[in-house]
């Protein structure tokens, strides 16, 4: 269960595909000059593979412990966030102002792909502190600010996203968690959060929960809610842990898979009530959540792709170890690894470049989210806001379910040793499943893009994607050779069929239709994400071909990423138009069963 990371991948994306040049040359992002960020990636490499890859199956195995009170992690994991956080690691993109290292968050994307690779069950903690100081950063208070950000922003203390309560899923309307007033001007918490990562744990001395609840006079539903602070530890003047907080772990989940993460049921308020410090307005709770929300949902899809190499990895290398059968090219010969056989590269080829794929559009994604906070021109920032907006829900949900997949396909190119856990191929699947469900499920991603994303501006943000893809066309049109002419016909044709889908989705909307465009709201996702994946493997292709003519060029890996996205272009992307009468026939049957016939 050995992993890579895919640094020399990781940084032709960066320096070829999604252009990190001039995300450098963006104000207070000068510090990402390409040496540096080529020894980021190297020691982010080694210390993913070195000290986290080797616990992930530990972590499997032992899982995380709640004893009296204490939860405890497994073997090894406390001295590894040590080293992480020692290493700075935790503080890549922040503002220096705080401790941070001013990094663009294209670089913190590239980085963070190994964490959750290397180990996705301890890669989930910096992951929700990242998102927390996000938040933190853009709503809290000066003083908040002074208190906290300086400490999470170091990994010396992480924080916790609490919306989840027994009643209160994807409706967090139905939220019951208790506000108080205090004289102090603090607030007394109770109720109780379920599915909380890292909600206790022993890696530091202190836990920062960001906490929904509802004060006893806000308005009912989404628009009462208010956002808090609520530490595990009442800081004290000097900023060091002081009296413990009336809070508590009660349970931790029995899970399918990231057995190492800690989820979570967490009491608040059990005795008088549990501190907690207003972040922003009174009921403005949602909006400023959102903020780490789709922080952490770009992250989950990241989280995706990372698992998808590593099963891409492990299924690779027993490809060419596991020796079963003859070549059908050499049938009087001696049996071969399986990776001779056809169908079993299909797999590995499958697997490879809907990752690859994947990767890009997520670090695409980190591209528009630098230029959305630190270009120049309100303009540009408006542009990529509103690509952000789009890019968000596909790069979540479109690259975890492709996490899954690549997972599943892990465990049937092991065959039966796939379905035993000694393997490891089993943990990825097992691991990987949750990603399609939290930070939203996928099918609320797809209601997402279908309504909020394009509905609301009647497809404007998605029109002006999908002009930009056809400029590729456009090049790819003016390039020679049959690779690049072939990806061109696949990709047109992907584009057709996304214009239509758009039209179709704004014309449906504003008919009223809004469960028939439901119906086809995850279809029209996929859509999105294997039009936009192939968009990038094209641009991808495009550079491996510049590249091969440039002397001293790594000839093999070059044409590795040509005949990539030529397998994707033709195995994947060709199967995209396919989806637009899927999109557009759902509303036929989807609402046409009472509930007694199912």
């Amino acid at each position: 269960m050995t992993y890579t990371a895919p640094v020399d991948d990781l940084r032709f994306v960066l320096n070829e595909v999604v252009g990190l040049d001039a995300i450098a040359a963006l104000p207070h992002c000068d510090s990402a000059a390409p040496d540096l960020v080529d020894a980021i990636l190297e020691e982010a490499g080694k210390f993913a593979s070195g000290v986290l890859a080797p616990l992930n199956r530990v972590g499997d195995k032992e899982g995380a412990k709640l004893e009296n009170g204490v939860v405890r992690t497994a073997t090894g994991w406390k001295e590894a966030y040590g080293q992480f956080t020692e290493a700075g690691w935790n503080s890549l993109p922040f503002e220096p102002e705080y401790g941070g290292q001013g990094l663009p968050w294209t670089v913190a994307f590239a980085v963070n792909e190994m964490w959750q690779a290397a180990n996705l069950s301890f890669g989930l903690c910096p992951l929700l502190t990242q998102g927390a100081v996000d938040l933190l950063t853009e709503h809290a208070s000066a003083e908040q600010k002074a208190v906290y950000l300086s400490k999470m922003i170091s990994g010396e203390w992480t924080g916790t996203m609490n919306l989840t309560e027994p009643q209160a899923g994807s409706d967090l309307a139905a939220v019951r968690t208790k506000a108080v007033r205090a004289d102090d001007g603090s607030y007394r918490i109770t109720g109780q959060k379920i599915f909380i990562t890292y909600g206790e744990h022993d890696l530091t001395e202190n836990i920062v929960h960001l906490v929904l609840a509802r004060l006893p006079d806000a308005p009912a539903g989404i628009k009462g809610i208010s956002l808090f602070i609520v530490p595990k530890f009442l800081p004290k003047p000097d900023g060091t842990p002081g009296q413990r907080n009336d809070l508590r772990c009660a349970s931790l989940e029995h899970k399918l898979g990231i057995m190492a993460s800690p989820t979570a049921v967490m009491a608040y308020g059990d005795d008088e009530g549990a501190i907690g410090y207003l972040v922003g307005e009174e009921n403005r709770g949602i909006e400023y959540m959102f903020t780490m929300m789709n922080n952490a949902r770009l992250g989950v899809g990241i989280q995706g792709v990372a698992i998808a190499e590593r099963a891409y990895q492990q299924a690779r290398d027993y490809a060419k170890t596991r020796v079963q059968s003859k070549d059908l090219a050499d049938p009087k010969g001696s049996g071969v690894a399986i990776i001779k056989h056809p169908d079993v590269r299909r797999m590995l080829l499958d697997m490879r470049a809907k990752t690859e794929a994947a990767r890009a559009l997520a670090l695409y994604a980190g591209t528009q989210l630098d230029i959305s906070r630190h270009h120049e021109n309100p303009a540009v920032r408006a542009a990529a806001t509103a690509r952000v907006d789009v890019l968000t829900p596909i790069v979540k949900a479109w690259s975890t379910d492709i996490g899954c997949e690549v997972a599943s396909t892990g465990v049937q190119i092991h065959g039966g040793m796939g379905f035993i856990e000694e393997t490891g191929a089993a943990q990825h699947y097992r691991d990987a499943r949750i990603t399609p469900i939290y930070e939203g499920t996928n099918g609320i991603h797809g209601n997402d893009l279908t309504f909020r994303k394009t509905g609301r501006d009647k497809g404007a943000a998605a029109r002006a994607f999908v002009a930009d893809m056809r400029a590729t066309v456009e090049e790819l049109g003016a390039a020679p050779g049959d690779d690049l002419a072939v990806i061109r016909t696949e990709l047109s044709a992907g584009l057709d069929a996304l214009d239509r889908a758009i039209d179709w989705m704004v014309s449906t909307q504003a008919e009223g239709d809004l469960q028939g465009a439901a119906a086809g709201a995850v279809a029209y996702l996929k859509l999105w994400g294997t039009v936009a994946g192939g968009w990038m493997l094209a641009r991808s292709a495009m550079k491996a071909m510049e590249g091969m003519r440039q002397p001293g060029a790594n000839a093999s890996f070059l044409e590795t990423k040509l005949i990539v996205a030529r397998f994707y272009a033709e195995q994947v992307l060709a199967t995209a138009p396919a989806l637009l009468p899927t999109i557009a026939s759902a509303r036929n049957t989807v609402m046409a069963l009472s509930e007694e016939q199912f």
